[in-house]
């Protein structure tokens, strides 16, 4: 076993589980039935938690200069803007990255792609799992390319093998949910049109449904997104220009060139279990969802970032192997909960009852702008929809609460006088955070145990972010606080890295 782990589909969440792995030094394999990277946008929103994992890798700036910062979410009744959330109307404590990417999914994988191979590492292509099964001690897999089938045995084999997938599938899993009865299209376009050139997400509600249309591409490119009216869903060979003038319509602007369409049913489902032994599923093997607040793709990425770690932690022998049972708790949680989410909002959007037609055109558009008037109320909506918000704190492996923050929690950003404290995390390991003072045996036991220590003098934007004065904050890799502690009691330190057998760690 040359490579330890078997990473099954190169879409972004192999990618990025890839770029984690070789950042830890974990020897593995990528495969990908396809010949290269999608050709179609496919998956467009980028939100500011992946944008902040992002960074830990040095990747972040690079990522924003391929596509296009959103300026704002607009909501309209029919043609007329009712509401409106303007990312510069939130505060600057928030994140380092307070606003959505727009990047082409196709954009986005050939730079992942190109990151991989600027690390030496070569995506196997045309390259497919074929069969597996788990012997214990490893997982023994058959590839097949051009008809030829290899043998090959890994420590552990990771599914990011799509909603089809393989290894869901050979593991016996099952996938609930159901899906949704209209039929959705999908366009890019070209538009000459002032509106279309604006740097927002807009949402036209009306009557008879949705649709959607934001920057796609930094070529001017424009995304549509809308249901099918219902005389055409039968139609043969559906084209642009079939749904063309509904889409006109409903949003105001004159189409003048198309780039990409395609019609699609939207699922809803998650898989019994994220993990089976030595196997793993990640991103759309685990969990399908309507398009609502563009988190698919983000969720999968996330879920690549939680495994990446615990993975490295357990093959280098610097965790105990109990750590990857958290990688299902944690994410199956979460991806339930936005299933749940993510379907109500979508059926207040798409739903033909009344309640949900009343919601679309009297409650949304009259309650979205007052509700909008509260910074309390747009740091909320983001943090939803950021992925900010996302916390763990009823994980084995989180401990505590000092002020505000719990372990489980996302570290809060906060600026400081020398910068701000998610620099640290950049490298991407096991470090302790303490906002003010440090207490001598606290820092004694870091410095022998080679524990990275980071003390910030404190400062009044901490108090703002909800930090407390003088409190220990042990950070996992990914950025999430395992241990809040108000006291700096080193036994509650000592007794976590033992539980976890993390002292070799350092």
């Amino acid at each position: 076993m040359n490579s330890k782990i078997l990473i099954a589909g190169a879409g972004p969440t192999g990618l990025v589980l890839a770029l984690q792995l070789a950042h830890f030094g974990i020897p593995f394999r990528i495969v990908e039935k396809h010949s290269g990277p999608g050709e179609a946008s496919r998956a467009l929103v980028v939100h500011s938690r992946i944008l902040e994992f992002y960074r830990q890798l040095g990747i972040t700036d690079e990522v924003i200069d391929l596509g296009i910062p959103l300026d704002s979410v607009q909501l309209h009744e029919g043609l007329k803007e009712k509401a409106q959330l303007k990312f510069s109307d939130l505060k600057k404590d928030i994140s380092p990255y307070p606003f959505a990417l727009c990047l082409a999914q196709d954009v986005h994988e050939r730079y992942l792609v190109k990151k991989l191979d600027e690390m030496g590492i070569t995506i196997e292509w045309n390259t497919e799992l074929y069969s597996f099964s788990d012997e214990g001690g490893s997982v023994k897999t058959v590839l097949i390319k051009n008809e030829v089938k290899e043998e090959a045995e890994f420590a552990y084999l990771c599914g990011c093998d799509g909603a089809h997938s393989i290894v869901r599938k050979g593991l016996g899993l099952g996938f609930s949910g159901g899906t949704y009865e209209e039929l959705f299209y999908v366009a890019d376009v070209e538009s000459s049109d002032v509106k279309a050139q604006e740097h927002a997400l807009k949402v036209h509600l009306s009557n008879n449904g949705l649709c959607i249309f934001m920057p796609v591409r930094t070529t001017g490119m424009v995304r549509l997104i809308g249901i099918v009216p219902p005389e055409l869903k039968d139609r043969e060979s559906l084209q642009f220009q079939d749904v063309q003038p509904v889409a006109e319509k409903q949003i105001g602007i004159q189409v003048t060139g198309v780039n990409w369409f395609s019609t699609y049913r939207v699922h809803h489902r998650v898989s019994d279990h994220f993990r089976k032994g030595r196997c793993f599923i990640a991103g759309d093997a685990g969990h399908i969802h309507s398009p609502a607040g563009g988190q698919g793709m983000n969720t999968g990425i996330s879920d690549a970032i939680n495994l990446a770690w615990k993975l490295a932690a357990v093959l280098q022998e610097k965790a105990d192997p109990s750590i990857l049972d958290t990688y299902e708790t944690e994410r199956i949680a979460f991806a339930r909960t936005l299933i749940s989410t993510t379907d109500r909002a979508f059926q207040v959007m798409v739903g033909k009852n009344f309640p949900n037609r009343l919601a679309r055109t009297v409650l949304i558009p009259y309650a979205a702008p007052l509700l909008f008037g509260f910074s309390m109320t747009r740091r909320i909506f983001f943090g939803m929809v950021s992925q900010l918000g996302i916390e763990y704190q009823d994980s084995a492996l989180s401990k505590g609460k000092a002020g505000k923050v719990h372990g489980g929690d996302r570290l809060p950003w906060c600026r400081t006088i020398q910068g701000n404290n998610f620099d640290a995390l950049r490298s991407l390991d096991w470090q302790v955070h303490v906002y003010g003072e440090a207490k001598p045996d606290y820092k004694r036991f870091c410095e022998s145990a080679g524990l990275p220590l980071h003390i910030f003098p404190w400062e009044a934007s901490m108090d703002e972010a909800d930090l407390k004065r003088n409190a220990a904050y042990l950070v996992r890799p990914d950025g999430y606080v395992a241990i809040a502690d108000g006291a700096q009691d080193l036994m509650v330190l000592q007794q976590y890295l033992k539980e976890f057998n993390l002292s070799s760690l350092f």
